[in-house]
């Protein structure tokens, strides 16, 4: 299908260019968020009587986004969620709740600006790409963790993917093998050998 852009579209094209696009693309997404018109006579005209107006609406569209972009550009959240010891997360981190954390810092931003190819999955810290106009995107920082704790220490460069830098060093002294289970009270000594003598 043909239609006719009313506003830049990333890697689609700029504002009243008539670009060829799947059906489903246009009847889902472009046209009912009035994103484009159909390409036919009568839309053509439509959106020459039209062109300076969307322009300005455009335009004042992009200072709004600028505004917001200088306060939210560079700014790092903390996103505390439950995780496996491997640093795997017990769920993700999506859009919608990038968009909620963002929210309870004073951010209006609706989830479909959040540029996140797949959820998130694991502890970390991670960049994310905030849309807020087709021309104007936001870098904000997720630090994503399992306590406010270690959101401190992963800012500091920690990796904490593994129970020795989730607990420290005594792990290891506690978790030894021998120290649960000793070979020789069980197989060796009189009674492993009187074992033997009766078999």
């Amino acid at each position: 299908m043909e239609v006719i852009l009313l506003e830049r579209i990333p890697r689609l094209g700029q504002m009243g260019e008539v670009v060829r696009v799947k059906d489903g693309f246009a009847r889902n997404f472009l046209l009912p968020q009035g994103k484009a018109l159909r390409a036919n006579e009568a839309n053509r005209k439509k959106f020459e009587s039209q062109r300076v107006e969307l322009e300005a609406r455009n335009l004042e569209r992009k200072k709004e986004a600028e505004t917001v972009a200088e306060k939210l550009d560079g700014k790092s959240f903390i996103v505390v969620r439950s995780a496996a010891e491997t640093g795997q997360l017990y769920g993700s981190v999506s859009p919608r709740d990038i968009a909620e954390v963002l929210a309870s810092e004073g951010f209006r931003i609706n989830r479909n600006q959040v540029d996140l190819n797949q959820p998130i999955k694991a502890i970390g810290i991670t960049n994310v790409a905030i849309v807020l106009h087709p021309e104007v995107v936001a870098t904000i920082t997720l630090n994503i963790a399992r306590s406010a704790d270690e959101a401190e220490r992963q800012a500091r460069g920690e990796t904490l993917d593994s129970a020795e830098a989730i607990y420290g060093e005594e792990i290891n002294e506690s978790a030894r093998p021998d120290a649960f289970f000793d070979p020789e009270a069980e197989f060796g000594g009189e009674e492993g050998e009187s074992r033997e003598e009766n078999a």
